[in-house]
């Protein structure tokens, strides 16, 4: 692990919940019984675990229980992680750029406000210092901002980016980056879209026409589906999964914001519903609040956070 894989997974643990501790102030001097059991419980669904995850956590639990396995609190908590580890671990599978494939196309979707155009500037540094070529698509071209953000992020990295003004086809716009990337042999295009709605039908099927778009130059692309989702948007981000999922097939996930809320738990819940391949998270503003997903460093920290901060 280098130093800076150990920072991100640090700061992690430290910012994962801005709330109290699920169990730290629920157990001392408790029996561990079903009345204990309903109110942990009941913490689980105000973190936004989930009903279908909570269910099934609580239920492992009450066996524990009725076969005497938890005789404290700390056996609860070490239970209580062990439950969650088994449903994060199947997720816990970071993306993996296929070098062969020339260009590797990454098409990022999600809403505004959820972070996806800091996301793909930062993947983009990520995947530069991996020794890998990198382009950059503007393909969001309804938001007026939008084009002069990503080619911030692009000089910021020295990478190049493919854009049109505002109001462009955004197929358009990524077909011209993809046929760029294949001329230039770079290993990896990051498209950019339009943030929407998850309700809005019609700008869904619009993200369906780019990928048809792609696959005339490339019949496999695109060979990553990334959806970012805000933590903050608790059970609202699952709605968004779906409706993501059926429109256009996602394959990977990127939850961003997870140092601003008390519900991390989200994130359980997500990987209960879907179970999908959690790529990233992002815990801050700066380059290294962004890595890979750590299921152990996760649960730690929602577990037990931290008092201070990880710098």
């Amino acid at each position: 692990m280098t130093a800076a894989e150990g920072g991100f997974l640090a700061r992690l643990r430290a910012r994962v919940n801005k709330g109290a501790s699920w169990v730290a102030d629920l157990l001392p001097g408790r029996r561990i019984d079903a009345e204990l059991l309903d109110e942990l419980e009941t913490r689980l669904l105000e973190a936004d675990v989930g009903v279908e995850a909570t269910t099934e956590i609580l239920a492992e639990l009450h066996r524990k229980v009725a076969r005497a396995e938890l005789a404290d609190a700390a056996a609860l908590e070490a239970a209580l992680a062990a439950s969650l580890l088994a449903i994060l671990k199947p997720v816990e599978r970071p993306l993996a750029v296929d070098r062969a494939k020339k260009p590797f196309v990454i098409l990022v979707v999600g809403v505004n406000g959820s972070g996806k155009t800091t996301t793909i500037g930062k993947l983009a540094r990520r995947l530069k210092d991996e020794g890998l070529s990198v382009l950059l698509a503007a393909g969001d071209t309804f938001r007026a901002a939008a084009v002069e953000q990503l080619a911030v992020w692009a000089e910021r990295n020295g990478v190049p980016v493919v854009a049109q003004a505002t109001g462009a086809d955004p197929a358009a716009v990524v077909f011209d980056a993809l046929q760029s990337a294949k001329a230039r042999g770079t290993d990896v295009l990051i498209a950019d879209t339009a943030g929407r709605l998850h309700t809005q039908s019609h700008l869904m099927d619009e993200l369906a026409k780019i990928a048809r778009v792609i696959r005339r130059l490339d019949a496999e692309a695109p060979h990553e589906v990334l959806l970012v989702l805000d933590a903050s948007l608790g059970q609202n981000a699952v709605r968004q999964a779906e409706q993501f999922g059926q429109a256009i097939g996602v394959t990977g996930i990127a939850v961003t914001k997870l140092d601003g809320t008390a519900r991390g738990g989200i994130v359980v819940a997500i990987a209960k519903r879907f179970g999908l391949p959690i790529r990233f998270v992002g815990v801050g503003e700066q380059a290294g609040d962004f890595g890979i997903f750590n299921a152990q460093a996760y649960v730690e920290g929602l577990l037990r956070p931290a008092a201070v901060d990880a710098s």
